[in-house]
């Protein structure tokens, strides 16, 4: 028997939280914790981490909901639902810079909720699948001073060093972003680190390298590049802040 789905919810609305819970329950999901903050939240899920979670936007406290999945990005894999009763443009764009599952606004009844969870399910069922599948091709890229050579719809690209962006780690692959288009590749991110040029490149993140002249901001606990809020960890902020002052 498969055990059940675990859920955290992340709100401080307590009459809000505790009907979720509820509804969560009479679904068939498991709820690990009801949190009001996002500092305990985070506390909370070193000790008990959740297949989801459930985030308000607007969370009361020292931190928003969108900065509390910043920095639960940073050391978990979660995937994020989030609540929200005003969904304005910018708290939006800050949000989906967080490659949120789902969005739920409030009021909402208990289907909006139901299908969210079960969206999001199909999703991880999905990528579950997709990293189980053989790798037919295994040619690694080819790094140049200038370039990279990566496979692509089976010809070999080429991707100019000053035009990439950042580069995600997805499980055995690599997401290579550049200026409007992006390239998955067969390699770790450990791997391609080792080869970029370390002059133009920083790993910032166990999941991120970054260009680092396409920084566009530096915030506490992330950095702006092109519009993604990409995770920073502390002790990679400060290695990123010395290479700054040496451009």
């Amino acid at each position: 028997m498969n055990s059940p789905i675990q859920i955290l919810i992340v709100e401080d609305e307590m009459i809000i939280a505790a009907n979720i819970s509820l509804q969560l329950s009479s679904l068939g999901y498991e709820v690990t914790g009801i949190i009001p903050r996002g500092e305990e939240a985070l506390l909370h899920i070193k000790k008990h981490q959740p297949d989801i979670a459930l985030l308000d936007i607007n969370l009361k406290g020292e931190m928003d909901g969108i900065e509390t999945a910043i920095l639960m990005q940073q050391d978990f894999n979660i995937p994020i639902i989030y609540l929200t009763a005003n969904a304005d443009d910018i708290n939006f764009n800050r949000a989906k810079a967080t490659n949120p599952y789902a969005f739920i606004s409030k009021p909402f009844k208990k289907l909006d909720l139901q299908r969210a969870i079960e969206i999001t399910t199909n999703l991880l069922k999905n990528e579950d699948k997709q990293s189980k599948k053989p790798i037919v091709n295994t040619e690694e890229p080819l790094v140049l001073n200038d370039c990279i050579f990566v496979r692509h719809h089976e010809k070999m690209v080429k991707i100019c060093i000053i035009d990439i962006l950042y580069i995600e780690a997805e499980r055995n692959y690599c997401r290579i972003y550049s200026k409007g288009k992006e390239y998955l590749i067969v390699t770790t991110l450990k791997d391609i680190d080792q080869k970029l040029p370390q002059d133009h490149f920083l790993r910032i993140h166990r999941s991120f390298i970054v260009n680092i002249s396409k920084i566009d901001e530096i915030a506490t606990t992330h950095v702006v590049v092109s519009k993604k809020a990409i995770p920073i960890s502390k002790q990679l902020k400060s290695e990123l802040l010395k290479r700054l002052h040496t451009i």
